[in-house]
């Protein structure tokens, strides 16, 4: 089980663990502002905020298991293999493949607010970059934060 933690005092500092027992390639990568991110369901960031943060790299895609963006606000994949579900697309939504989403909400949001606006409206999907099990992600900026995982009932996030 992977846990994030955030501590704030005259600084603001998020931290992750990530429990594994072996190495995916994990590297610190560098998301810039104009990087194409292509995107499952949606059309694809060419415009975003830049990023760093630890990552698996896979076909040129930054799978990133956690990161911050320019403007301060982190997030981190965790991983909770039975406890988070997703689905198919929803109409009306904007859908949002698992493994998009740290780089969906970073390039997009400045804040832990705007990206709680931007997951009402959004459903994260069951699409996998390549088979792997679903997890939860936690979503901080200096301020109230949140853990976000698909409901088994096919709503939005939980956690919000």
């Amino acid at each position: 089980m992977c846990t994030a933690a955030t501590y704030k005092t005259k600084c603001f500092y998020f931290g992750r663990n990530l429990d594994y027992e072996r190495g995916f390639g994990e590297q610190v990568v560098i998301t810039p502002r104009l990087f194409p991110l292509p995107m499952r369901h949606l059309p694809d960031l060419t415009r975003h905020y830049a990023m760093i943060g630890m990552a698996s790299v896979q076909d040129g895609y930054p799978l990133y298991y956690d990161a911050v963006n320019e403007k301060g606000l982190c997030m981190a994949g965790l991983n909770f293999v039975r406890s988070a579900v997703y689905g198919p697309c929803a109409p009306g939504k904007a859908n949002v493949a698992q493994f998009e989403l740290i780089p969906w909400l970073l390039g997009r949001c400045a804040t832990a607010a705007e990206a709680r606006d931007l997951l009402a409206e959004s459903r994260i999907t069951d699409d996998a970059f390549l088979p792997a099990a679903p997890g939860p992600a936690a979503l901080a900026a200096g301020g109230p934060g949140a853990v976000l995982r698909g409901r088994a009932d096919g709503g939005g996030p939980a956690g919000l």
